[in-house]
């Protein structure tokens, strides 16, 4: 059966709502027409009849909800929603109900009274607000318009400090908030202010609280912001408004790294009120908001920009040490299957992994400049020549002029130092050319020089100290077919009798100084090790893969399998060859045998030469839009890991410096460093104070005297900084308890 349409008829004066409903408002009374009949009427400013009339009609078919919204009516679709969904579940009653009052918005004068009375007798707010009833955010705002007055203070006889928020009280309040908004969600109404977009980021804001989990990272903190960890806020780093600032979660990245909290995935394990704490807020991100927040920051900021920035910066501070730059690759092993990465040998593991390569810029130190990395290249000289000597020729500071260069054709802009991978005379030359000295371990020594022309003499080490070593030089020169160049070797005599050559192009340049560069390059490998082990260099941020340009080319896949069975004849044959020889010096093999394998080897020579040949018309590289979808090389998205790899740099650089103070009370670095990380996860006392725009750290004690002894050194010297935090201004003090 057809559905019967209504007759038309609306009444005068009566607004038109979608095909059938009219609303008449008419002496105080209004009247809601279905067609011409009168289906229900109210008095005007009945607001619960109104909900409970525009709810039925929706709910019986006689009007949308998007002719609700529209004009007169203009009432928001989520509004119309949560009606329909309170009709459905609690039914039409449920619109007459009385609605209990609410707790009043603003403070009234019994409670400035009684908070003004709790504040007199030196309570901390946070506490006078839950003894009063109230928000904390309320009372503070209320204290910062003068609202409450200042009564004289009324402390009990020997009670000298206000009341302290213990760790067993943080974790009750933190997880009586989860019933509302969220664990150690207790600064609710600046979220709320701030998803609804009526307030920017929350600002940092410290309470007293004794057993703090983590406090000893905010020892780190004058070291991080030194190494630049802030410097790219609102340059190449942003976020939109949010509770959460570009700061907070710099802060927190720079935190996690130290605390070796390797992944996002991590603060699932670690109390976030707690954390939150160090921070100057109420709880860290969770883990889904930290990763949308770093994907924003990297995908409209600039992460390379800021890199690069800070590398020039840093250079800047040590220009010594940039004059001497280490350059080695790491592979970066993906094992998922999300991304068609090539594969590559990787060392450590002595196979070939699918991966990234990795190309690190450090200093004699370990300390890293900047990274490079690549998923197709063809090796570190081709990184190095097209990606690394541009940016350092505009980051080293101290270069010689083209006029100083000109006159002196022996003078060097800077030295480079990698491993015996790049002792060609191709990388060598090519480096020249812009006048950059190269420096590496020589391959293929077959010459011994004679022992005499040793003589044992006095090696700086990079960082301060020296050893001692039986050097000898000469001026010699790096061959490649007719091309050459004039190089100085210098050679090692170790107890054992070897000697290890190093050649450099860097003529200007004493034997005690190279041979002290060149055995510093193990500082590199340290740093990759570390990097893996402590800072997670390999682990992935973010999940995903993202296409190459279909021009770059890649090794042919039809000539790799090609140039594999050319490999396997090529074994063949030898194996054959060497078969043949020990027939032919043996007498006692028959003539069959040996025909046998004169003809084996002819049929595996002539397969061998169809094999090269083929390989030799086939081209070795084709672009990637030559290859069928399955085949080509795609790239795990770079921009969250490139953000997240300049962070780390700053952290490890952070905690180099505080390594460096530590060493003068303790002779080994690994010793040194090992009580930094003691250091950082070291619970303490937090205690801000507002009058003298001070935030006092107090770190408790280490495991024995002597680390103790070297601790309470670090803080008297951090504190000597006169560091001011940098939101909040107030000037940090660190003492040991």
């Amino acid at each position: 059966m057809f559905k019967q349409s209504l007759l038309p008829g609306f009444p005068d004066g009566a607004d038109k709502i979608g095909t059938s409903l009219s609303i008449l408002t008419k002496e105080d009374q209004v009247t809601y027409f279905v067609g011409g009949d009168n289906y229900f009427s109210h008095p005007a400013g009945d607001e619960q009849s109104r909900r409970f009339a525009l709810t039925s009609l929706m709910a019986n078919g006689h009007v949308r909800a998007r002719d609700l919204e529209g004009s007169p009516l203009l009432i928001p679709h989520r509004t119309l929603m949560n009606w329909t969904k309170q009709y459905r579940q609690d039914g039409p009653c449920s619109f007459y109900r009385t609605i209990g009052r609410a707790a009043p918005r603003v403070i009234t004068p019994d409670k400035i009274a009684e908070c003004a009375r709790i504040l007199a007798e030196g309570i901390h707010p946070s506490e006078v607000a839950r003894r009063a009833g109230i928000n904390e955010s309320t009372l503070r705002k209320a204290l910062k318009r003068n609202a409450i007055p200042q009564l004289p203070c009324v402390l009990d006889e020997g009670l000298t400090k206000p009341v302290v928020v213990s760790k067993s009280e943080r974790s009750r309040i933190d997880a009586e908030a989860a019933s509302a908004m969220g664990t150690a969600c207790t600064r609710a109404d600046e979220r709320v202010a701030a998803a609804m977009g009526l307030a920017g980021s929350a600002s940092a804001r410290f309470e007293v609280g004794h057993d703090v989990q983590m406090a000893g990272l905010l020892t780190a903190l004058p070291a991080l912001c030194a190494n630049g960890l802030l410097s790219g806020i609102d340059r190449h780093l942003k976020l939109p408004k949010g509770f959460y600032s570009v700061l907070h979660i710099l802060l927190t990245l720079g935190f996690m790294a130290l605390a070796r909290i390797r992944r996002p995935e991590g603060l699932r394990h670690i109390p976030p009120g707690e954390f939150g704490k160090v921070i100057g807020l109420d709880r860290v991100p969770e883990v889904r908001t930290l990763r949308e927040k770093i994907t924003t920051m990297a995908r409209t900021g600039n992460p390379q920009a800021w890199m690069k920035e800070l590398s020039k910066s840093w250079m800047e501070n040590d220009p010594d040490e940039a004059g001497y730059l280490y350059v080695d690759g790491h592979v970066r092993v993906y094992h998922g299957d999300l991304a068609n990465l090539p594969r590559r040998f990787v060392s450590r593991e002595k196979l070939c992994l699918r991966g990234t390569s990795d190309y690190w810029v450090n200093d004699a130190l370990g300390r890293p400049f900047f990274v490079v990395s690549k998923v197709l290249n063809e090796g570190m000289a081709d990184c190095l020549i097209k990606d690394i000597v541009p940016e350092l020729l505009i980051s080293v500071p101290g270069q010689p002029t083209m006029e100083a260069l000109s006159q002196d054709l022996r003078l060097h802009r800077f030295v480079m130092v990698f491993d015996r991978e790049g002792a060609t005379y191709s990388l060598f030359s090519e480096l020249w050319k812009q006048r950059i000295g190269a420096l590496s371990y020589r391959k293929n020594v077959k010459e011994v020089w004679p022992e005499d022309e040793f003589i044992e003499q006095e090696v700086p080490q990079p960082g301060g100290g020296s050893t001692r070593m039986k050097l000898a030089m000469r001026e010699t020169r790096l061959v490649s077919g007719k091309d050459s160049m004039p190089v100085t070797e210098v050679r090692r005599l170790t107890l054992t009798g070897h000697q290890t050559a190093i050649i450099t192009s860097a003529q200007h340049l004493g034997n005690g100084v190279i041979a002290g560069r060149m055995f510093s390059r193990w500082c590199q490998e340290n740093f990759f090790g570390y990097m893996m082990e402590h800072y997670d260099i390999d682990g992935l941020v973010e999940y995903g893969a993202e296409s190459l340009p279909g021009t770059l080319l890649t090794i042919n896949p039809t000539w790799r399998e090609l140039d594999k069975q050319v490999k396997k004849a090529h074994q063949a044959e030898r194996k054959l060859q060497a078969e043949l020889t020990r027939h032919t010096l043996m007498d006692s093999v028959d003539i069959q045998k040996k025909a046998e394998s004169v003809e084996a080897l002819q049929t595996v020579q002539i397969e061998l030469a169809r094999l090269r040949a083929e390989r030799r018309d086939m081209p070795r590289k084709v672009t990637l839009d030559s290859l069928p979808e399955e085949l080509r090389v795609t790239q795990l998205l770079p921009l969250n890991k490139m953000l997240t790899d300049v962070v780390k740099m700053i952290a490890y650089r952070a905690e180099t410096a505080l390594v460096a103070i530590l060493r003068r009370h303790l002779k080994k670095e690994d010793e040194a460093r090992a009580l930094v990380r003691e250091l950082f996860v070291s619970s303490g006392d937090i205690e801000p104070d507002d009058a003298a725009q001070t935030l006092t750290i107090k770190i408790h004690r280490m495991a024995n005297p002597a680390h103790d002894k070297a601790i309470a050194s670090l803080l008297e010297e951090l504190t000597r900084l006169a560091f001011c935090h940098p939101e909040s201004g107030a000037r940090m003090i660190y003492k040991l308890v």
